[in-house]
């Protein structure tokens, strides 16, 4: 037999060969075969010896266009067709294989993997291959969703709750998943949870006082206000928002209550460390009201370096907490740097009112009170033992009933109103400064003095017995101090 005679024999014994492999499939049986071309339009599948079935390209690729099989893959289709060859698709045997995959998953309790296509009506449309499926906007996380769109386009594992109707009607849940997998986890994550333990961990809720932070397992840790930052903050959720991916430090874990305290300023620079190269007693600076309280004002000067305007460094006007008018929350002024506590972290403020020279960097009128000077105050309060007289921010002197120039039955709160200016010499300082004797008899003393000489070292001045007595009453009571 010639070459050419062998092909043609060859040839024909391949057509006899696939004309009898077509006659043994028949319309609507369900084949395996071999991926073994791809085209353009169709592909080929070895369906067993010599023969290949053909198939509609579009019937390989996914909703999204997207091809699902390569060359060498195996798949399962039906035989639609068988004249003139075999013509497969796999429509109805992927539905169906797709229901039997779902209802042994939903019998067995395993995830099956699914997209979220999109938003609807109290919950997501999710594609689990080609089947639909709903979750309830409840079940697709274990914190709240701010936004339900966040987790559109997200492929995600999912417990099935609810088959029903042969696969029309099922229901999946990620919560389920999440939290068996926290259940398995929790054993292992508490073993990591110790103070000083750097952890990464998701922000779970955002209350008044902080944020809930879910280390995993199910375990959540406290991260308070406090410890968001150096700064003070009053609203957390400036900082943080739900499902917010976070690094925290562990501060504390208290065995008896189970209760983690976290951190995150730790990993920021503690701005106290430059406090002693950049403030100073005396300095003014500007600051931020933060927040008023019944014993002062919290004043910031720069973010992390806050600072106490206490209640006493306000001039007193007579009228209760009238000194909060000029320090509300949120506004800003100039403040002067009393005293500072590097080892507290506190640092004490006086508000320096509009107009004065310490606002324009001028010297604090502390160094006026030296004994001998007349000073101008304020009425602080009174006691029975004299009259408290408000000097500058800080310092408070005392002018003992003696010293006031009244009689002894004198009414003092008539005299001398809570707020009431009163000028004062200033006859003692002790050396820490905060002990301040005053007398405002000496005053009127010191001017009649003042006046006597002014009039004696005048031309026409002529000595009289009153003058002489006058004289002889204010040398006496010189003597006397």
């Amino acid at each position: 037999m010639s070459e050419k005679e062998e092909d043609f024999v060859e040839d024909f014994a391949a057509m006899f060969e696939a004309s009898v492999k077509s006659r043994m499939f028949h319309r609507g049986q369900t084949i395996e075969g071999t991926i073994v071309a791809l085209g353009p339009k169709v592909g080929l599948v070895n369906v067993g010896g010599k023969g290949e079935a053909e198939i509609d390209i579009a019937e390989l690729k996914d909703a999204d266009g997207n091809l699902e099989v390569a060359v060498g893959d195996r798949i399962q289709a039906m035989v639609v067709s068988t004249g003139g060859g075999i013509v497969l698709s796999r429509k109805g045997v992927r539905n169906a294989a797709t229901q039997r995959e779902l209802a042994d998953a939903f019998q067995a309790g395993l995830s099956v993997e699914g997209k979220v296509e999109n938003v609807v009506k109290g919950g997501y449309d999710v594609r689990i291959a080609r089947e639909r499926a709903f979750c309830p906007l409840s079940q697709i996380d274990i914190v709240r969703t701010a936004d339900p769109a966040a987790h559109v386009g997200r492929v995600y594992a999912f417990r099935i709750i609810e088959y029903k109707d042969d696969g029309k009607n099922v229901v999946v849940s990620r919560r389920k998943h999440l939290e068996e997998e926290q259940r398995a986890n929790a054993a292992d994550v508490r073993k990591s949870i110790v103070p000083g333990a750097v952890l990464t961990g998701r922000v779970a809720s955002v209350v008044d006082f902080g944020a809930f932070v879910d280390l995993g397992g199910g375990i959540q840790g406290l991260l308070h206000v406090s410890e968001m930052g150096w700064s003070r903050t009053a609203n957390p959720r400036e900082i943080v928002a739900p499902g917010d991916q976070i690094t925290v430090q562990v501060l504390r874990v208290d065995e008896a209550t189970q209760k983690i305290a976290l951190g995150r300023k730790q990993f920021l620079d503690d701005p106290w460390t430059t406090v002693a190269g950049t403030y100073e007693v005396g300095q003014v600076r500007t600051g931020r009201v933060t927040r008023v309280a019944e014993f002062g004002a919290f004043v910031e000067l720069e973010p992390g370096i806050e600072g106490l305007a206490h209640v006493s460094t306000f001039a007193p006007t007579g009228r209760a907490g009238d000194w909060t008018k000029a320090v509300a929350a949120g506004t800003t002024g100039a403040f002067e740097i009393l005293s500072i506590d590097k080892e507290q972290k506190r640092i004490g403020l006086a508000l320096v009112e509009e107009g004065s020279s310490r606002g324009t960097g001028g010297a604090s009128p502390e160094g006026t009170i030296v004994p001998g000077a007349i000073v101008t105050g304020k009425v602080e309060r009174h006691e029975k033992f004299g009259v408290f007289v408000f000097l500058s921010p800080g310092r408070t002197g005392l002018l003992p009933l003696a010293e006031t120039g009244l009689d002894r039955d004198a009414d003092l709160l008539k005299a001398f109103p809570i707020g009431s200016e009163l000028e004062v010499l200033v006859l003692e300082v002790d050396p820490a400064g905060r002990r301040i004797r005053l007398s405002r008899k000496a005053v009127a003393e010191q001017r009649e003095q003042a006046e006597l000489r002014e009039y004696a070292a005048r031309p026409d001045a002529t000595p009289t017995a009153s003058m002489g007595s006058l004289a002889d009453k204010l040398r006496g009571a010189l003597g006397k101090r």
